[in-house]
């Protein structure tokens, strides 16, 4: 596939984890209708992930077996590799084995532009080649399943060395984990690939130049005309039965009127539509601020349009919150799941803090998973508007974070115990008991109000990407 495809011209999503198939999810209330979204996976514009694969094993090695046929070994790693669907969006620039470190050389210009590099351990004597490759300096793995060798015994020691800094090994027999070495570096791709556009009419040059520097992700700073034009393009019967998806699908329309529903769905279409012309993949609004106010606000509030976004593996971000738009791309790129902001509360009687939003998404679990319930609801400081509220899943584990500046991530995990519905709080709630002391979460608590927290513990992709990245990431429970 060509690296510069136009994403309006890429015709099918592919599936799972970061990639996400919306193939099968025509009549679905949250991406019916869709004429865009032809990307590959979120966070990228028609580009796949390069990887590349080595398979280390030296003629001389005794163990596990002498004259091992690597043949043999390759075909069952292979085979192994064509059960992991999330794969998908990786391309294998680099697919060879390599027997001694001096055939490392002729792949270093290769090898210099991948988004990471996937070592699979078949004997004794790889070292020398673990040395070359990791002199690249980029993102690395070792895969060694047992009876591969004896040389973990010296990767921990390598991992705390110059070499071996951006160095992760995984010692399993579990093949499946396979899928999971590669997902940082899809995080690392899309971060490179995204676009993310604010409307807002402050200045973001200092904080979209950083993240250029260091990420290489584009954010631009948009006008509401733009908005407003996309809006009045859009047909009003196509709203009206976006709106009518909507409606049928919610457990009940609450406080907004029909006509309100139409609004956000005319609105929501907008959004589609600007995001694909931009080749973007995350839609943030000042909602609160510059565009709040009244010679400026726009037609309808962005809560239903955000979440529609989400559904569909793009991104939508309240506020212009550019921290919780950079961290949405690395979930999506992580697990292929979207992030749910919120402003938190505690509660230390059951040592857990509830995380409270207007804006909910209704497909936690990505876009090709089912739909939470959900009711449409004004936003609740304002009593206007409309917005999902989504009661979660109760039961599921989650990872709370949030990346500040280039370098730092706090984080949190635990597991939802309730889904509250009370009239205290924005609309969508959800209680989480914390894995640490709660009271210990809160003293730490740095850098600000809103985070992004996503469903399960990603805490080992997290840590992956973040060691590759030179980020410090620090659990403030415990």
């Amino acid at each position: 596939m060509a690296n510069n495809i136009n994403r309006r011209e890429f015709v099918q999503l592919t599936a799972a984890g970061g990639a996400l198939c919306m193939s099968g999810m025509g009549l679905s209330a949250f991406a019916a209708g869709s004429k865009g979204s032809k990307l590959i996976s979120p966070g990228c514009r028609g580009t796949k992930v390069k990887v590349a694969r080595i398979y280390m094993g030296t003629s001389h090695g005794l163990w596990p077996e002498p004259k091992m046929d690597f043949r043999k070994e390759i075909r069952f790693y292979e085979s192994e590799f064509a059960k992991l669907e999330e794969l998908s969006d990786v391309e294998f620039v680099v697919d060879q084995l390599v027997s001694s470190a001096d055939q490392v050389g002729p792949l270093k210009n290769r090898l210099k532009e991948v988004d990471g590099i996937l070592l699979i351990h078949f004997n004794i004597g790889v070292r020398p080649i673990i040395n070359e490759v990791l002199s690249v300096g980029k993102p690395t793995v070792i895969f060694a399943a047992p009876y591969s060798g004896h040389g973990w015994t010296g990767f921990g020691a390598l991992q705390k060395q110059e070499l071996g800094a951006k160095l992760e090994c995984m010692l399993t027999s579990d093949y499946s984990q396979l899928a999971v070495a590669i997902r940082p570096f899809r995080a690392i791709h899309h971060l490179r690939e995204a676009k993310i556009l604010d409307l807002t009419t402050r200045s973001i040059d200092t904080y979209a130049k950083t993240m250029k520097d260091k990420f290489g992700t584009e954010i631009k700073r948009i006008e509401r005309q733009q908005v407003l034009d996309a809006y009045e393009a859009v047909d009003d019967s196509e709203a009206r039965a976006e709106a009518e998806r909507w409606i049928s699908s919610a457990k009940a329309l609450v406080e907004p009127s029909k006509q309100d529903v139409f609004k956000s769905c005319k609105l929501a279409l907008a959004f589609e539509d600007l995001v694909n012309r931009e080749n973007a993949t995350v839609l943030t609004i000042d909602c609160y601020g510059t565009m709040w106010d009244k010679t400026i606000k726009l037609p309808a509030y962005p809560c239903l349009g955000f979440t529609r976004l989400n559904n569909m593996g793009l991104g939508g971000i309240c506020e212009s919150d550019l921290q919780s738009a950079m961290t949405h791309v690395i979930m999506q790129g992580l697990v292929g799941r979207p992030g749910f902001i919120s402003d938190p509360t505690v509660d230390e009687s059951n040592n857990s803090i509830i995380l409270a939003h207007c804006l909910g998404t209704t497909k936690m679990d990505g876009p090709d998973k089912p739909d939470a319930p959900y009711q449409l609801r004004t936003v609740m400081e304002r009593r206007e508007g409309v917005t999902p509220q989504v009661f979660m899943q109760i039961g599921r584990k989650v990872t709370q974070t949030k990346l500040v500046g280039t370098d730092f991530m706090p984080y949190f995990t635990g597991e939802i115990i309730d889904a509250p519905d009370v009239p205290r709080g924005c609309r969508t709630k959800i209680t989480v008991k914390v894995d640490g002391c709660v009271e210990t979460l809160w003293k730490n608590w740095s850098s600000g109000l809103h985070r992004q927290t996503c469903y399960g513990d990603i805490t080992k992709e997290l840590g992956s990407f973040c060691k590759y990245m030179g980020i410090k990431m620090v659990n403030e429970a415990v």
